[in-house]
Order: C-alpha cells, then sequence, then structure tokens
C-alpha cells in the first residue's frame, strides 16, 4: 500500500511540474539496485511506454551521465552539438525531444536518480523553470527517500 501512495506522489509531483514549467514531457529515473545501469520508471505527457523499456549504462544517455556527474544538464536543440552519438540518448530518440532540463535526484549524498523535463521543439529553459526543476527534486528525494532505505 506505502508503494502505491508513493507513486501516487511522484505522478502528482511530476504532473504539477509539467503544469508550472509548461513543458510537454516530465520523466523520473533511478539507478538500478544491483549493478550500474539506470532505467526510467515514470513518464508523463510520454508518446509511447518506450521509456519503460530503456535502460543505459551508469555514463551514457542524459540519465547515466547526470547520475555519474551529478550536476544538472541541459539541451536547447537536440541532436545538434551532440559529443558521441546520437542513439547514446535513447530517451530523446523515443519521446522525440528536441530540448531537455535534467537534475540529479540524491539519495545519502550519492546521486542515484534523474528529473528530466523537455519540450519537442529547440527551448532554453529559464533560471526560474531550472529551479522548479531543482526543487521538485528535491521534494522527490523525499518521497523516495523511504523506499530506498
Amino acid at each position: 500500500m506505502k508503494e502505491i501512495k508513493e507513486l501516487h506522489a511522484v505522478t502528482l509531483m511530476c504532473d504539477r511540474l509539467m503544469a508550472k514549467v509548461g513543458c510537454e514531457f516530465v520523466a523520473l529515473a533511478m539507478q538500478n539496485e544491483v549493478g550500474p545501469d539506470v532505467r526510467w520508471h515514470y513518464a508523463s505527457g510520454n508518446l509511447n511506454d518506450k521509456y519503460k523499456r530503456i535502460s543505459v549504462r551508469f555514463g551514457k544517455g542524459i540519465a547515466g551521465k547526470i547520475i555519474s556527474s551529478g550536476s544538472p544538464m541541459m539541451m536547447t536543440d537536440f541532436p545538434k552539438g551532440v559529443i558521441g552519438k546520437v542513439t547514446d540518448h535513447p530517451i530523446m530518440l523515443a519521446e522525440k525531444l528536441v530540448s531537455t532540463y535534467a537534475v540529479p535526484l540524491f539519495f545519502n549524498a550519492v546521486p542515484k536518480g534523474v528529473l528530466l523535463i523537455g519540450n519537442r521543439k529547440p527551448t532554453t529553459f529559464t533560471e526560474e523553470e531550472q529551479q522548479q526543476v531543482r526543487e521538485s527534486a528535491q521534494a522527490l528525494e523525499q518521497i523516495l527517500k523511504a523506499q530506498i532505505l
């Protein structure tokens, strides 16, 4: 029952963020409990369910890079300016995203998750929008902490 309540809280938080920022897509990725791979566990505004099957290695893709660096990342006009292969960004391809802003989620001071917002058109997210994402990420850390620990 607790997991259902937490899932509802995560869904609500992501839906609110999407409305506040006015973006087209919000997703949450978490590093697997065993091994370094990262999977997308929740999405709002998604075109399909492909995100559920995406698993990237630590350091690969948006989620893997954010978890390995512990730093936020913005892409404003994908695939322009992408270092490496376009296929290294499966969430961008699966959801036809052109711009994203993503931040790490920390558990015990270690990055283990990613909160991502995105649009299907070129966008530079404002400082205010970035702050909304950071605040939502902190709230999600509190919601998910009970589940992880």
